[in-house]
């Protein structure tokens, strides 16, 4: 059998990039995929046989992380692309991301857009050095700043990355400055929404630096279904880091006594939207719970 990546889906056709001819495809999995529920996605390891006009999915490798939205798997980093205006910079979605990659052992690297649209008055510096001071690779930047792609080559070498963020936030346009041959359409931002038109219809595979980069959908939704509370405590770096001065093993840092988290967070040490997003996601994740037990025992 031969084997490929699956670098694009449209439609139900996926396009293959064969790893030995170096060859694309388009390729349909076989029947048994859709008897067993399983669902091929881009970034998937698949083995085909060939066929005409289709070659037929046989095979899907383990994957080593899956992403829901944007449906993607195997992915080694993402670039979170996030703007400081139109739209407002909204932490709590990028916490939530954050939250997901380090779930999936995806390595974040946060890009900060629009940071020309800021007013004098606007002060995010603090806010935005802070993603920063805790271990993440920041990057501030507008659309049109050619020096962004010397700095994200050298980190995209040889890896699958996908870029990603609120829709609207400028993906499609960093790519473009990645590689003007992609030339991904751009849409203006709908001002009376204050959210942006999904210009990325589709999830695609790019060939970059000798590795892969995707263009997502823009995304607005995350599902914290398959994680649970303590997945994500360790998903908060910083709470995870300190967490081991807490009086009790296993402390969620919301009403337990002595929690070196909740302790930071006074002291300003700790970003307050940071643990404000973490309660509201971890009340999210309870009730999911609860709701599970609910539907297993009824």
């Amino acid at each position: 059998m031969n084997k490929a990546l699956v670098i694009c889906l449209i439609s139900g056709e996926y396009t293959l990039y064969d790893l030995s001819t170096s060859k694309t495809l388009l390729a349909k999995p076989r029947g048994v995929f859709r008897n067993n529920q399983t669902t091929v996605k881009v970034g998937d390891i698949v083995y085909y046989e060939d066929g005409n006009p289709f070659a037929t999915i046989v095979k899907v490798e383990p994957r080593k992380n899956d992403l829901v939205r944007p449906t993607i798997a195997n992915i080694d980093q993402a670039i979170v692309v996030t703007s400081v205006k139109e739209p407002d910079l909204n932490l709590n979605l990028l916490d939530r991301f954050i939250a997901i990659l380090e779930y999936n052992d995806i390595v974040p690297i946060l890009v900060f857009n629009k940071i020309d649209l800021l007013d004098k008055d606007d002060n995010l510096d603090d806010t935005l050095d802070y993603y920063h001071k805790i271990g993440y690779q920041v990057f501030k930047t507008t659309t049109k700043e050619q020096h962004l792609i010397e700095k994200l080559k050298p980190l995209m070498a040889n890896k699958i990355s996908v870029i990603t963020g609120q829709s609207g936030v400028g993906k499609s346009s960093i790519l473009n400055i990645l590689d003007e041959k992609y030339m991904l359409a751009t849409n203006n931002i709908s001002k009376a929404l204050n959210r942006g038109k999904h210009t990325t219809r589709y999830t695609a595979l790019l060939p970059f630096e000798n590795g892969w980069v995707a263009d997502s959908p823009g995304f607005g939704i995350i599902d914290f279904s398959d994680m649970t509370e303590v997945d994500l405590s360790h998903s908060f770096i910083e709470f995870f880091n300190a967490s081991n001065k807490c009086k009790f093993k296993g402390c969620l840092h919301l009403n337990e006594p002595s929690c070196e988290i909740k302790k930071l967070v006074e002291e300003k040490t700790i970003l307050t939207s940071r643990y404000e997003n973490y309660v509201q996601m971890i009340n999210e994740i309870k009730i999911k719970i609860k709701r599970k037990w609910w539907y297993i025992c009824k």
